[in-house]
């Protein structure tokens, strides 16, 4: 047996600072593209497309990302089946990073043609490439060093990233909004925000160079050969239901912070930076709430949460879609709000509830593609359905308030069948107690 890297209590928040970091990086990436796709990629890339169509082709761009994250998490999640966590994040790091700004460098439609999509659409998927490696490795590294009770504690730190990414992201497109002219905005304003990746690329690379191996990785001794079979074999039920419990949470963020501004901003006529006010504004509220629901996750169980969360997510969606079709920005703002409260108290748990629920050996493959697949239905999705709902609507998209409330339903579902695995402990090789297998 290998031996195992004592860790202390103190490494324990530089640890998360650094999964964090990198997480945070890696969906800034994500969301700059996301925020371009509603707010201007639709013109400039396809331009021969109506508004609405331009739009839906920008989004259908953004969701290939979201297709290509199960296969990064097949292939990081081999990686850190086999090598270790450690290797994934530098790796997952790297890519996301390099795609990212590759985008930024890609000339439009005017100077190159039918090339300039076909590009966009490559690093897309390269990004969401990426992508799919950076939670499972990022996740487990923390979660296999924290203490049995205060796991979904410390693993929702690196779940901070995706808020801090996305605050990043559109506050740099909300100052270039701001501040530049449409015209200067269409022409290079929106490259800003892919270029200057780079920066916060190199500090997450330097802090998680010098990273511990996970002493869970480090017990064990007989590595599966091929990872992602063996989930196929043994843990297909477990990830085709985490699939299904993760994907309204995608669904109802992305619907918050993608498909609102294209709606709002075509659709009401709200301004860009106002909508994108309101956005980082729910999103800045519902951060910090992230280690406390965690915190009531590590004493009441990780289900309830989750389960209390879709329940919340299916009250709210009608009123939210209300509220977002007055065009009042204190009104949007609360619609917004609530639905990521829901989403915040489903998602500050799973980042230990499914490593829990798969063996060591497996672990980094079956969190991440169970975590990812729910990515495909609820995030690559929610943009195009909800974008094509409102075209023939009314003023407010009841449609797509029924579509998220479906979604959150589907997902309660999926959560209870699921098992309970607080206060478990993580062994090693030894599936958890009341693992579901296929």
């Amino acid at each position: 047996m290998h031996d195992v890297r004592a860790v202390t209590t103190a490494s324990l928040p530089r640890l998360a600072a650094a999964s964090l970091a990198g997480t945070a990086v890696e969906f800034y990436d994500f969301y700059a593209y996301g925020t371009a796709a509603a707010l201007v990629l639709g013109p400039l890339f396809f331009p021969s497309f109506s508004p609405a169509t331009g739009t839906l082709a920008a989004f259908a761009t953004f969701g290939v990302g979201f297709l290509a994250r199960p296969l990064g998490s097949v292939l990081f999640g081999h990686l850190g089946d086999r090598r270790g966590r450690r290797p994934v994040l530098l790796a997952s790091l790297l890519l996301t990073s390099a795609s990212t700004i590759a985008v930024g460098c890609v000339p439009s439609y005017a100077s190159i043609g039918v090339a300039a999509p076909v590009l966009l659409l490559l690093l897309r998927f390269l990004q969401g490439l990426g992508l799919g490696g950076e939670w499972g490795g990022a996740v487990l590294l923390t979660v296999e060093h924290a203490p049995a009770g205060r796991r979904a504690l410390w693993s929702s730190i690196p779940q901070l990233g995706p808020a801090l990414g996305f605050m990043l992201a559109n506050g740099v497109m909300l100052a270039l909004s701001t501040g530049l002219s449409d015209a200067q905005f269409g022409q290079w304003g929106w490259r800003v925000p892919f270029w200057a990746a780079a920066v916060p690329a190199l500090a997450g690379l330097w802090l998680r160079s010098s990273l511990a191996e996970s002493p869970r990785f480090l017990e064990i001794d007989d590595h599966a050969r091929v990872p992602f079979m063996e989930v196929v074999r043994h843990h297909r039920r477990l990830v085709l239901l985490a699939a299904g419990a993760l994907s309204a949470g995608y669904a109802v963020f992305y619907a918050v912070t993608t498909w609102s501004l294209s709606y709002a901003t075509e659709r009401l006529d709200v301004s860009r930076s106002v909508m994108l006010t309101c956005v980082m504004a729910a999103v800045l509220v519902q951060a910090p709430l992230i280690p406390a629901a965690a915190l009531l996750g590590d004493r009441y169980g990780r289900r309830p949460l989750c389960m209390t969360g879709c329940a919340a997510c299916a009250l709210w969606m009608l009123p939210m879609v209300s509220l977002l079709a007055t065009g009042e920005p204190l009104l949007m703002f609360l619609g917004m709000l609530g639905a990521l409260l829901a989403f915040v108290t489903v998602f500050s748990v799973v980042s230990a509830y499914l490593p829990e629920l798969f063996d060591a050996r497996v672990r980094c493959t079956g969190a991440a593609v169970g975590y990812n697949l729910g990515g495909v239905l609820g995030g690559a999705l929610t943009p195009i359905v909800a974008t094509a709902l409102v075209q023939d609507g009314g003023r407010v998209p009841w449609g797509v308030g029924g579509y998220l409330t479906g979604m959150a339903l589907l997902s309660l579902g999926c959560f209870a069948l699921l098992p309970e695995t607080h206060p478990a402990p993580v062994p090693a090789v030894e599936p958890v107690a009341g693992s579901v297998r296929g």
